[in-house]
């Protein structure tokens, strides 16, 4: 097949279908375009493809984990399952009735953002002659795992077809967005069709046709999919215990639930050195910074019991790491080294600044209680001007540096 594949290539190169073929070939095997051998270049076994299949495989338990968590929320809603008792719990979660339901509602969710982003990919890269990155193979990933799992399919390849083409393909592919692609569809999304991406019944599979059955004079028991930020936002009380809320058995976007798994795909980041480590760090501080000031607020009595507000800034600081979907873009997202700054001393600021404008829209905003989502995506705006900011100071310090070695 290979030595087929490199017929085709050799038969369509100068050709507008060259890329097509290029595309396939890098896709199924190594990447045959590196540095010259001669010059000072660094050799390694690192290429984009690497690095992106790296960040695949710290996202594919999430999946797994979201698949079996749809089907035990949808079976939990209906009161046929009992409430998780351990990690383990192979009756009530890791069972194939759980599987089955997840699959069917997840996969179709992969395959739209696949089959749309790589043919908007590859459409582009044939009409304009360039080369098809394996960026977009990470976002495919990523965005089936932060949107509602009864998201209509014609809505996600709507939002997709919107995110690759003008998050992305208009500043030139791959390397060249200045927002995160991801987060561009989910913001399509959420300012498109807000009822699909907010409010209590998106996030609890058939939660939707069930309210809607009783609207029409159905006799069934409504579904609440409420998640922990939704109740708090409400000022309800919680129904989730912390435990099942660091362990990811809650309602919320398919993937990002379990603050567990995705800390562990963030060491294993780390450890790769795929991902910055200054960037979540300081993205936690952030958030715990900004969640302990709303602490001390309404300790002080600043904020009426019965605020909206109250229920969230009440919230013990630390908690706010466990809940939404704050890790999940803090590990996956905010780490994007194309949208994110680039010097050290700029990762801290950027970071930090994630971490507290995603707790003070979460805090601010009851009826969207998340804000990582616009945070990130702000932050991507900034990122060259923390960067440009770094850069002055350094050289303004070297100048003085050398007029006081010269004077």
């Amino acid at each position: 097949m290979k030595k087929q594949l490199h017929n085709l290539r050799e038969k369509y190169k100068g050709t507008k279908f060259a890329p097509v073929y290029n595309a396939l070939h890098t896709f199924l095997y190594t990447p045959d375009i590196v540095a010259e051998k001669k010059g000072a270049h660094v050799h390694d076994a690192t290429d984009l493809k690497r690095v992106m299949n790296t960040v695949i495989m710290a996202l594919i338990p999430c999946l797994i984990f979201g698949i079996f968590n749809t089907g035990y929320q949808h079976y939990l809603a209906m009161g046929e399952v009992s409430r998780v008792t351990s990690f383990f719990d192979v009756e009530n979660f890791w069972n194939l009735k759980n599987l089955w339901i997840g699959l069917i509602k997840v996969l179709p969710l992969v395959i739209v953002s696949y089959g749309v982003g790589l043919g908007i990919e590859f459409i582009f890269a044939a009409i304009k002659g360039h080369e098809v990155e394996e960026g977009y193979l990470v976002t495919g990933m990523l965005v089936p795992l932060i949107v509602p799992v009864d998201i209509p399919l014609w809505m996600l390849a709507v939002a997709v077809a919107f995110g690759v083409v003008i998050g992305k393909e208009v500043f030139g592919g791959t390397g060249m967005n200045i927002l995160n692609p991801a987060l561009t569809i989910r913001a399509f999304l959420f300012f498109a069709y807000p009822t699909w991406m907010s409010g209590d019944k998106v996030w609890v599979h058939g939660a939707v046709e069930r309210t809607q059955a009783i609207a029409d004079g159905a006799q069934l028991d409504a579904i609440s999919g409420e998640t922990v930020l939704g109740q708090l936002a409400q000022n309800q009380s919680l129904s989730f215990s912390l435990w099942e809320q660091i362990m990811g058995f809650i309602p919320g976007s398919v993937g990002e639930t379990s603050t567990i798994l995705i800390l562990i795909a963030g060491l294993y980041l780390i450890f790769t050195k795929v991902a910055s480590w200054r960037i979540m760090v300081s993205a936690v501080i952030g958030a715990l910074v900004m969640g302990l000031i709303f602490n001390q607020a309404a300790n002080l009595g600043w904020i009426s019991t019965t605020n909206t507000f109250y229920g969230l800034m009440s919230l013990p600081f630390w908690q706010h790491l466990f809940l939404g979907g704050l890790a999940f873009g803090v590990v996956y997202m905010a780490t994007d080294p194309v949208t994110g700054t680039q010097t050290i001393k700029g990762m801290w600021w950027y970071g930090f600044f994630i971490g507290l404008i995603s707790v003070l829209i979460r805090v601010f905003n009851p009826a969207y209680p998340e804000g990582v989502m616009l945070a990130i995506l702000l932050m991507n705006v900034f990122a060259p001007t923390i960067d440009y900011y770094v850069l002055e100071g350094n050289m303004k310090k070297r100048l003085k540096r050398l007029k006081v070695k010269n004077a």
